[in-house]
């Protein structure tokens, strides 16, 4: 797959042809019905801004709802974690959906599980979202740890051991976290079946 050089905004912020991902989310963070597609050349960009934004039959049978719920929207995050046993080694990361860049990484941390690492990976990604005053969605294909934060706990069966006890503070900073702010609507469930893999996915399995 060629790789998106050049983005074009038909709705933003500030409409136009962006030379990187980041120039071209500036425009489109935000905006409700954000309007932009990415190219791999300035030549394709320029044809594609004057033909006017469009979705392909291929996108459009992409975007047909299962259950009255479309494809996950393209301007949101997603969340994931892996773990080498259980417990054991455990690292979590949120991207993008649309590009699959990172945005952020933590780990690896020692003996802990996947539940506790999509928890607060979950967390982690509320908080950012937050921080950068973005009211975007959120999706996590746990459905352990999409509850947990829907109930403010990690209800983990984890033992604490002194070479986990950071992953432990990380746990009780996430719940105090949760209590002290709003339940964040948009954490969504990802239709695993329906869509493939989370694109934070790490690859392992």
């Amino acid at each position: 797959m060629a790789k998106n050089n050049f983005y074009v905004v038909w709705r933003g912020h500030a409409t136009g042809i962006y030379s990187s991902w980041d120039e071209c989310r500036q425009q489109i963070d935000g905006f409700p019905g954000a309007q932009y597609k990415g190219y791999p050349t300035l030549a394709a960009a320029k044809a594609a801004q004057k033909e006017g934004y469009s979705i392909t039959p291929k996108k459009a049978e992409q975007l047909t709802s299962f259950n009255g719920d479309t494809k996950p929207e393209p301007l949101s995050i997603c969340v994931d974690a892996a773990c080498s046993g259980n417990p054991g080694p455990m690292e979590y990361r949120g991207v993008w959906i649309e590009t699959r860049d990172e945005i952020f990484r933590q780990g690896p941390f020692a003996y802990a599980n996947n539940n506790v690492g999509e928890f607060l990976a979950i967390v982690h990604g509320l908080a950012w979202l937050a921080e950068n005053k973005m009211d975007l969605m959120l999706y996590s294909d746990s459905v352990t740890a999409i509850s947990w934060v829907r109930n403010r706990k990690a209800k983990t069966e984890l033992v604490a051991k002194p070479s986990n006890e950071k992953v432990f503070q990380l746990i009780k900073r996430a719940e105090n976290w949760l209590q002290n702010n709003p339940v964040h609507a948009k954490v969504r469930k990802w239709e695993t079946k329906i869509w493939g893999e989370i694109p934070a996915d790490f690859g392992r399995k």
